[in-house]
């Protein structure tokens, strides 16, 4: 559905004045020689925050009211950060990007998706908007994307200033002092504990273990989380746009070689699918995060002119063994019953010049329509979780991994 409600567009957006695939794929090839961009410089048409608010502004404009933006918190610096709701359905989308700074593809497609959603009629549209609520949180760390990095600005004294209960505690792990101006890796900052409050005595805590939330940022991206759980009665769907590498290839599947466009992932929550977790966290479901993450992997697929297209590459972001990240937004919502998705775009923001950046912004709302897809039909509903299982990854998985895996899927 949402490949049929952008396809009029979808050439033109991608690279405009190409015309036809063909086109689209020689241009993707000369734009990423190898894994590398070399011969287009840098983009700087991506939407930095100084811009943000205006864009949202106009679109709420242009949408006659069905788009709601509002302020729903600000950084140490008193810098905005902005919201934008449309839909009037009873489950819930929520979708945050650039929590890393200088990961921007998200908050692009993000922005293409709210001038969908507010201005068409069409009944695709009205299926969507009668059926769901899409809440778009689309730069979340406003300060570190000012700064092209990863990392969030603030200073260690500034969290004592607001918990003075630390006074004297080492910082958080994820806390980087060598960094001017400091600041944290905001998706560590999260919590299971919704209500947790500092304490000295947790600092400064390890990588698989929770994180804090010493940073307004983190703070305001819960507190949002927490009133739409009370709102709709019922935990929301969390999506989380990211950034990674620009050479994964993806290891198994049809497309064997093929270097990734995305890559998806549900919580990271260590050994045998987050098991120990369970008996204090009963509401985690992995199955049903996969599911929404095979919808992902649906709707970039099922949008694609044909398997050679670069929208096509889409694949597993799999190390189960190695990972468990009970500090991630995605893992602490988890954990509180909320189905959970990552994208994990190839390449950071300036790996890329401009006929990349709209080649993977448009493999990122063809992913985020697909979830929204597979929700107002309750397709969502039908979907094998472990079906994702079937996709490519990108040549982490270890024999253990492997193994485990098969654990999961047996019947027994």
């Amino acid at each position: 559905m949402w490949a049929t409600l952008v396809a009029g567009t979808l050439t033109v957006t991608l690279l405009a004045g190409t015309g036809s695939a063909a086109e689209v794929q020689s241009a993707a090839k000369r734009d990423r020689p190898g894994c590398q961009t070399t011969d287009d410089p840098p983009t700087n048409r991506w939407t930095f925050h100084n811009e943000l608010g205006r864009e949202l502004s106009a679109i709420r404009r242009k949408s006659l009211g069905r788009v709601q933006v509002k302020k729903y918190g600000e950084t140490v610096n008193g810098t905005a950060m902005w919201s934008a709701r449309v839909g009037f359905g009873d489950q819930v989308l929520m979708v945050q990007s650039a929590i890393h700074g200088n990961e921007r593809t998200g908050t692009e497609a993000l922005l293409n998706i709210l001038r969908e959603l507010g201005t068409k009629n069409n009944r695709a549209t009205k299926q969507i908007l009668r059926n769901i609520t899409l809440v778009a949180l689309p730069m979340v760390n406003p300060d570190g994307g000012e700064l092209n990095r990863r990392q969030n600005v603030i200073t260690w004294d500034q969290v004592v200033d607001q918990f003075p209960q630390l006074e004297g505690a080492p910082p958080a792990w994820y806390f980087s002092t060598r960094l001017t101006p400091t600041g944290f890796d905001l998706n560590r900052d999260f919590h299971p504990q919704l209500d947790y409050q500092p304490r000295p005595q947790d600092l400064p805590g390890e990588q698989v273990g929770a994180g804090f939330y010493l940073s307004p940022e983190s703070q305001a991206i819960r507190d949002t989380y927490l009133s739409l759980r009370e709102e709709f009665d019922t935990p929301p769907v969390v999506v989380d746009l990211h950034h990674a590498g620009p050479c994964g290839r993806l290891v198994g599947g049809p497309q064997d070689g093929k270097l990734v466009s995305v890559e998806l992932d549900y919580p990271p929550l260590g050994p045998n699918d987050g098991e120990a977790y369970e008996a204090e966290w009963p509401l985690l479901d992995q199955e049903m995060s996969r599911r929404y993450a095979l919808a992902a992997a649906n709707g970039m697929q099922d949008a694609v002119v044909n398997d050679q297209s670069p929208l096509a590459a889409v694949g597993r972001y799999v190390h189960f063994e190695e990972r468990e990240y009970a500090g991630q937004g995605r893992s602490a919502f988890a954990l509180n019953g909320s189905p959970t998705v990552l994208f994990e775009v190839r390449g950071q923001a300036d790996d890329f010049g401009q006929k990349g950046m709209k080649i993977f912004i448009k493999a990122v709302e063809n992913g985020l329509g697909g979830i929204m897809d597979a929700m107002a039909t309750d397709e969502i509903e039908e979907l094998d979780g472990n079906d994702f299982f079937d996709l490519g990854h990108t040549g982490w998985e270890t024999e253990a991994d492997r193994e485990a895996r098969e654990r999961w899927l047996s019947p027994n």
